[in-house]
């Protein structure tokens, strides 16, 4: 018989690269060798002191396993994408923490930003699916089909889909909105994985079985704990 293939869905990162790493490290000793996907949830920019750090570890992670490892496009990514287009757009993006972004990177605007790095955040999807689950950064509408066609629902959303138990034919695995507790929120649809990492919270990954769509365990780690 097979081994259990386990799928771990890691909530928003925001440039804490130092808790990525270690998170990673505790996944793997959680999968115990057993075969793993690893589901990124989006925001891996902003905020946070290495976002040039957190983008290189994903990068070479779907380099080497470009069939287990998924990572979705946030909204900070998004704000990125829009600040190249309009200087609204940029004001917005950088008081949004995208200073810190352009920092880590040691330039001084979007643009400057490596062409590879931008060509891979503009290719980042909005959503994926298995079996059991739906992968989002925020959410879905509560009135539309799932997975939700529009794009920045998917991106952007808090209510009415935080406040509405919904049934969206599979359990919903989402980040977007930080848990002030920095406990993951369980809920009968959905699971929210954003534990407020850049604002002194847990970085988070829920551990996914193939036989049921809420999460089966939950790894965190904290600046200055494993």
């Amino acid at each position: 018989m097979d081994a259990e293939t386990l799928t771990y869905a890691v909530g928003d990162i925001h440039g804490c690269a130092d808790l990525l790493d270690a998170l990673l490290g505790r996944i793997e000793t959680h999968a115990g060798g057993r075969p793993r996907n690893l589901v990124f949830l989006g925001d891996y920019i902003d905020r946070g002191p290495d976002s040039a750090g957190v983008v290189r570890t994903l990068r070479r992670l779907q380099w080497s396993e470009p069939e287990r490892v998924t990572c979705l496009m946030g909204n900070h990514e998004a704000m990125l994408l829009d600040s190249l287009e309009t200087p609204g757009a940029a004001e917005h993006w950088l008081h949004n923490g995208g200073g810190e972004t352009l920092a880590s990177f040691g330039v001084g605007e979007a643009a400057a930003l490596p062409r590879d790095v931008l060509d891979w955040i503009e290719a980042l999807p909005s959503v994926h699916g298995d079996a059991r689950r739906w992968y989002v950064h925020a959410g879905f509408h509560p009135a539309s089909e799932a997975p939700d066609p529009e794009t920045r629902n998917r991106l952007w959303i808090r209510e009415p889909f935080l406040g509405e138990d919904h049934d969206f034919g599979r359990h919903v695995v989402h980040g977007h909105t930080p848990r002030p507790d920095g406990r993951p929120e369980i809920r009968a649809y959905r699971t929210n994985l954003d534990t407020g990492a850049v604002y002194g919270g847990a970085l988070t990954a829920g551990a996914f079985t193939d036989e049921a769509g809420p999460a089966t365990d939950f790894l965190q780690v904290r600046a200055g704990r494993g």
